[in-house]
């Protein structure tokens, strides 16, 4: 059985043919004695191309209180100079039919834009858990791992002060003889 077998019993209860791509990751990790943890954000951000970032940023934009603030400007605006300014020559009379034209567009673009951030986003999660799963692993692996040689080196320990009092004993056994047979 080789130490990594050994290894593999002794913490996960089973071979390291058995363990999965993430429990062998770790475990070779906790005895290069490296980290696993990393920072998800950074790592994530890296992996996104241009269409990932800009889709994210007019989700951020969409879904903000000065975008819904700014539209409600716009949309106040819009039916101010098509009814009052404008009564003669509005280039948008009064159902706004162009209005809702732009609106459904907008719409239409919007929503599956905001539906691949938070796809994206559900992503990130996963990718979230993996890692803290990994970390939270290693973490329980270096605890078993102390919890190993702290018992070694108390059995160990015990199994010399064993050897003394027995060594003691024996010298207290012959000094009561070498005492007994004086008297």
């Amino acid at each position: 059985m080789s130490h990594l077998d050994e290894i593999s019993h002794i913490l996960f209860g089973k071979p390291s043919s058995e363990l999965g791509a993430i429990e062998r990751h770790v475990l070779h990790r906790a005895k290069e004695r490296k980290i696993v943890s990393e920072d998800t954000n950074a790592a994530f951000v890296a992996e996104q191309g241009f269409g990932d970032r800009m889709a994210d940023t007019i989700a951020r934009i969409g879904g903000s209180w000065g975008f819904i603030i700014a539209f409600l400007i716009f949309l106040a605006v819009w039916a101010t100079a098509n009814t009052v300014l404008l009564t003669r020559d509005a280039f948008d009379p009064y159902p706004f039919i162009f209005l809702n034209l732009l609106l459904s567009m907008i719409a239409a673009l919007q929503a599956p834009i905001i539906m691949m951030s938070q796809n994206r986003q559900a992503m990130k999660d996963r990718f979230d858990a993996s890692k803290d799963y990994e970390v939270n692993l290693k973490s329980e692996v270096e605890l078993i791992s102390l919890h190993h040689k702290i018992d070694t080196v108390l059995l160990r320990e015990i199994a010399e002060l064993r050897a003394d009092v027995g060594r003691l004993q024996g010298q207290l056994a012959q000094h009561k003889d070498t005492g007994n047979s004086q008297a």
